[in-house]
């Protein structure tokens, strides 16, 4: 089951590498600039979701939910020992509470308070022989822990009982954890081995997913969601070695939700 979801994650990250290297332009930009153009896009659908049909009785939920990620670090200059991008995941755990109302048909808010694991790691035998790496010295991992609160945009779509949807928006979050890293450290890129400079997080969230509304079982529902950090974990000043250090991860996270009427 492990192995599966790991050929999984690692498929599903080979495609966002393709997709990284595309809009690398864009994640090059100032990381003020980049906040700035993603809160006013955020603000341009206000008016179109207040203008959505309004409930005759507001949904209230609360719940819990938790999953699986693979995540890695994007590095600028880039690690020799984590290319290609499949072999610099790592598999963590993430769970949390959950708090959605919605006042407006098709559209919620919903907000988070969740515990991450995220981190990176380096495949030192990559280094000798990329083709067919031998097995003498141990990866390399890090994992950081992060305490995390999202605010989504939650957009479905379905009926009463089925229904699909989307979750957009920001997050903030903090490293309250660093493991220091486990294994073979590399020789010809090291600074990536020192204390984190920037322990406070934020970036974007994005999912998709499904949930069935029972009658009185509560909600039971499915989503994959990607986080991509606009922060940096090392300091980017023009003297430092880093421009890039963005986390980013995807998970399949499991929620029961409680409604409230």
């Amino acid at each position: 089951m492990l192995r599966t979801l790991t050929d999984i994650f690692r498929r599903s990250f080979k495609t966002s590498a393709t997709k990284v290297d595309s809009l690398g332009s864009w994640f090059l930009v100032p990381g003020s600039l980049r906040l700035i153009v993603l809160v006013l896009g955020s603000w341009l659908l206000v008016p179109t979701l207040l203008a959505q049909p309004r409930l005759r009785q507001p949904e209230i939920y609360f719940g819990v939910h938790g999953g699986v990620t693979a995540s890695t670090v994007l590095f600028n200059p880039t690690v020799l020992n984590m290319q290609p991008i499949t072999e610099a995941c790592v598999l963590g755990g993430n769970g949390g509470f959950v708090f959605r109302w919605s006042g407006q048909k098709c559209c919620a808010i919903q907000v988070e308070l969740n515990y991450l694991q995220r981190g990176w790691r380096e495949n030192i035998n990559l280094a000798v022989n990329p083709n067919n790496p031998p097995k003498d010295h141990p990866a390399y991992t890090r994992q950081l822990h992060y305490i995390e609160i999202p605010f989504l945009m939650h957009l479905y779509f379905g009926n009463s009982s089925f229904r699909g949807f989307l979750n957009l928006g920001p997050q903030i979050g903090y490293c309250v954890y660093d493991s220091g890293g486990q294994g073979t450290q590399s020789n010809i890129t090291t600074h990536q081995y020192a204390a984190i400079d920037k322990p406070f997080d934020w970036g974007i969230a994005g999912g998709l997913g499904f949930y069935y509304r029972s009658k009185n079982a509560g909600v039971y529902q499915l989503e994959v969601r990607y986080n991509y950090a606009l922060g940096n974990l090392f300091a980017d000043d023009l003297s430092d070695h880093f421009q890039q250090s963005n986390p980013m991860e995807l998970s399949i996270n499991l929620a029961y939700l409680w409604e409230f009427h």
